[in-house]
C-alpha cells in the first residue's frame, strides 16, 4: 500500500490529553525561562508581594518559583493542572478587556507534561491545610495529597524536556539558559517594582530585590539591573493624554549601544515587543542617533484595557492596538518632545507658555560625553541610511549633489549674510526677544531675511553665573573651542556644533511656511495593489498634508500629480511606495518629511562654518550661546558629538593632583 492510501485509510480521532500538552508546549515552553515568565506571571496575579526563585543547573535540572499570594482553593487543585482552565476570564467580554497577566490556561498543564512538576498550595493562614498536586499517567489524571505549606503557591520543576529528546537537545550551556532566565526575570523586574523579588541559581543568591511604590525605589531597581550609567544618562518622562499615559526613562542620544538589549517596554503592566512602537521610538530618535546604534529606555504605557488586544500571541509578548494611530502619534510625540528639550546642561527647557521673566539658568549635570565615549555615538536611524559621515547622500532616489548646490546657491543669494548673522554677537534685547519664544501662530518670516525663528524657547541668561557652555577661551587648530565652565572645561566641535543650530533653524523655518509643492509636468504612473489603492483613496487627506497628491487611475494604478518642491528629482516613485508601506503598517507616515529633512541636513552641513576658519572670541560665545538655546545641540546632524566635558575632579585626577 503506497503513502498516500495509508494517510487516507487513518481515522480521526482526539489526542491524548499528554500529547495534546506536549503538542502545546512546543508553544508555550520554549527553554527553562520560559517557564519562569510563566510561573511568575502567575504569581502576580496572585497578588503575590513576595516572589523568590530557585535554579539549578540554568533551570533545565530544577525551577522552583514561591509566593505568599492567595493561593488555589481545595476544589481547585484538580483543574490547576489542566489545559484551558483559569481563573482570569470567564466570557468574551473579559477576553476582550484582560488585565491580568496569565489567562490562556496552557502554561501548568504544557509545562506538566515536558517535566516532573508538582504543585503546592493554601490559601489558609494555617499551614497545616497546604496540598499537593501532581499529573500522572497517559491522561494526566491529577492527584492530590495533604502537605504542610504557608499560605501562597509553590511550584516545583524538575528535569524539563526528559520525556522529550527532541527538545531537550536543543537547549544550550547552563551559563546561556541561566542568561536567558535573568532576562526573563529582569523584565518581570521592571514590570512590578512593588513586590519583592529573589533569584538564586545553585544556591547562590543573584538578585534580591526590595518592593516600594516610590520612583527612588524603582530607580534604585533599574540602577541593579541595568547599571547606574543607565540612570546617570537618562530623561525621566511623566505625559499623559487622550486616555494614555507614558512614564518611565529614556536614554540621552549621547547614552548607546551596539545592540537593542537595553529597551523595555511595557503596555499595562505586560511587556511587550511591538513593531507599531519600535517605530515610534525609532522616529523620536531619528536625527540625533549614530548610525548602528540603538537608544535605551524602559517605558510604561497605560491605557483601558478594552484598547489593546493581548491574546494575538501565545507568549503574550506582543499585542495589537484598536487604534494604533493613536498610539503612535502620542508615542513619538512624547518622546520627540522629551528630546528636544534636553539642552546642554542636561535639563528639560521651559515650557513655551512660562512667563519671561529672568531665571537663572539651571547647571548641567548630564549629557558629560567622556572623551573617550564619543565614538560609541549617536545617530540618525534613517538619516544614517541616507547619508554619510560628509552629509553626502548615497543609493538611488535620494537628492542629489547637484540639486543641493542649485538650492544653496538660491537660498544664499536671498540670504547672503546667513553664516555671518549666525556667528554675530547678539544684545542683551535680541537675547530677551528670543528668550519669550515665538508664537505658533506667528506668521513665517518674510523672504529675503536672514532671521530664523528659535526652534525652542531659551532660558534667561543670569548675569551673576556663568552659562552653562562657559565662555571661549581660544581656538584649537581651527576645529574646537575651548571653553571655560563653573565645572572645569568644555571642548566644542564647531562646525557640527554649527550645523545643528543651522539645520534647527531651518527647519523651523520650512515647517513654520509649509510644505511647498509643484505639480509633475507628467505625472508618473505606478502599479500598485488593491489595497494600496484603496489606502491612497481612505487616506487622501493625510497624504495631501504631506504635499503629495495621488489619483487613483485604475484598480491598480496610481498617478502622482505632485510633490512637494524639494524632493521633485528625489525618485518619486520611491518615495510614495515607502509611503504607502508605512501608512499601511503603522497607520502614519514620516517618510516623506524624513526627505525633506535628510535634504535641510544636507544644505546645514554644506552652510555652517567649515574647519580651519578662524573665529574671534565674540563669535564663539556667540555660538556657544546658540547652543544653549537650540534643541538637540548635544549631536550633529548625523548623531556625533558636539561637546564634551571635562570636570576640575575629571583634570585633576588625569594630572594626579591631591593624591
Amino acid at each position: 500500500m503506497n503513502q498516500t492510501a495509508v494517510v487516507e485509510a487513518r481515522r480521526i480521532q482526539a489526542l491524548a490529553p499528554r500529547l495534546a500538552n506536549q503538542i502545546a508546549a512546543g508553544e508555550v515552553v520554549e527553554r527553562p525561562s520560559s517557564v519562569v515568565k510563566e510561573l511568575v506571571e502567575n504569581a502576580i496575579d496572585a497578588g503575590s508581594s513576595r516572589i523568590e526563585i530557585e535554579l539549578e543547573s540554568g533551570g533545565s535540572r530544577l525551577i522552583r518559583v514561591r509566593d505568599n499570594g492567595s493561593g488555589i482553593e481545595h476544589d481547585d487543585l484538580g483543574l490547576a493542572l489542566s489545559r484551558h482552565a483559569t481563573s482570569k476570564i470567564t466570557s468574551l467580554d473579559d477576553l476582550e478587556g484582560v488585565a491580568s497577566l496569565g489567562f490562556r490556561g496552557e502554561a501548568l498543564a504544557a509545562t506538566s507534561a515536558v517535566s516532573r512538576l508538582e504543585l503546592y498550595s493554601n490559601t489558609s493562614d494555617d499551614p497545616v491545610n497546604g496540598w499537593r498536586v501532581v499529573a500522572e499517567g497517559r491522561e494526566m489524571a491529577p492527584r492530590l495529597s495533604p502537605a504542610p505549606h504557608p499560605r501562597g503557591t509553590t511550584v516545583t520543576v524538575r528535569d524539563l524536556f526528559f520525556n522529550t529528546p527532541a527538545r531537550r537537545k536543543f537547549l544550550r550551556t547552563e551559563k546561556t539558559e541561566f542568561n536567558h532566565v535573568e532576562e526573563a526575570f529582569r523584565r518581570l523586574a521592571l514590570s512590578r517594582q512593588d513586590i519583592d523579588l529573589v533569584l538564586r541559581h545553585n544556591q547562590k543568591t543573584v538578585h534580591q530585590l526590595m518592593g516600594g511604590d516610590s520612583q527612588k525605589v524603582m530607580e534604585k531597581r533599574i540602577a541593579q539591573l541595568l547599571g547606574r550609567s543607565f540612570l546617570d544618562n537618562a530623561i525621566h518622562i511623566d505625559m499623559a493624554a487622550t486616555g494614555l499615559a507614558l512614564k518611565g526613562w529614556v536614554g540621552l542620544p549621547s547614552h548607546t549601544r551596539s545592540q537593542a538589549d537595553q529597551q523595555y517596554f511595557f503596555v499595562n503592566g505586560r511587556v511587550i515587543r511591538d513593531r507599531l512602537v519600535a517605530h515610534a521610538v525609532r522616529q523620536a530618535y531619528r536625527d540625533v542617533l549614530f548610525h548602528g546604534r540603538h537608544p535605551v529606555f524602559v517605558l510604561y504605557l497605560d491605557l483601558d484595557a478594552h484598547g489593546v488586544d493581548v491574546n494575538v500571541h501565545p507568549t503574550k509578548h506582543e499585542v495589537r492596538f484598536r487604534d494604533g494611530r493613536l498610539v503612535h502619534d502620542f508615542l513619538f510625540s512624547s518622546l520627540h518632545r522629551a528630546l528636544a528639550e534636553v539642552r546642554p546642561q542636561g535639563q528639560a527647557a521651559p515650557e513655551p507658555e512660562a512667563p519671561a521673566a529672568p531665571a537663572p539658568e539651571p547647571r548641567f549635570d548630564q549629557q558629560r560625553m567622556a572623551l573617550g565615549e564619543a565614538a560609541s555615538g549617536q545617530a540618525a536611524g534613517r538619516a544614517g541610511a541616507g547619508a554619510s559621515p560628509s552629509g553626502q547622500y548615497q543609493g538611488a532616489g535620494r537628492p542629489g549633489e547637484q540639486q543641493v548646490r542649485e538650492f544653496m546657491a538660491g537660498y544664499r543669494a536671498l540670504h547672503p549674510d546667513h553664516e555671518e548673522r549666525l556667528l554675530t554677537s547678539r544684545t542683551p534685547a535680541q537675547d530677551s526677544r528670543d528668550s519669550q519664544g515665538t508664537s505658533a501662530a506667528a506668521p513665517p518670516p518674510a523672504a529675503g531675511t536672514a532671521r530664523f525663528d528659535r526652534p525652542q524657547v531659551a532660558p534667561s541668561v543670569d548675569e551673576t553665573r556663568a552659562p552653562p557652555l562657559g565662555y571661549a577661551v581660544a581656538q584649537l587648530h581651527g576645529v574646537y573651542i575651548l571653553s571655560q565652565t563653573e565645572r572645569g572645561m568644555v571642548v566644542v566641535d564647531m562646525h557640527a556644533a554649527h550645523e545643528r543650530i543651522t539645520y534647527e533653524r531651518m527647519k523651523a523655518q520650512y515647517l513654520g511656511e509649509g510644505i511647498d509643492t509643484q505639480p509633475l509636468l507628467v505625472p508618473v504612473s505606478m502599479s500598485v495593489s488593491d489595497a494600496q489603492v484603496e489606502l491612497a483613496e481612505r487616506e487622501q487627506t493625510t497624504i495631501a498634508s504631506m504635499g503629495v497628491t495621488l489619483e487613483a487611475a485604475g484598480p491598480e494604478t496610481l498617478l502622482i500629480r505632485e510633490v512637494p518642491a524639494l524632493v521633485k528629482s528625489a525618485g518619486v516613485e520611491a518615495l510614495v511606495r515607502e509611503m504607502l508601506e508605512e501608512l499601511e503598517r503603522y497607520g502614519r507616515s514620516r517618510v516623506v518629511n524624513d526627505h525633506l529633512f535628510d535634504l535641510l541636513s544636507t544644505m546645514a552641513c554644506h552652510g555652517s562654518v567649515r574647519a580651519n576658519r578662524r573665529l574671534e572670541i565674540e563669535e564663539m560665545n556667540a555660538l556657544l550661546r546658540d547652543m544653549e538655546r537650540t534643541e538637540r545641540s548635544g549631536q550633529c546632524n548625523h548623531g556625533r558629538p558636539t561637546w564634551t566635558e571635562m570636570s576640575m575632579r575629571d583634570l585633576d585626577r588625569l594630572f594626579l593632583r591631591g593624591q
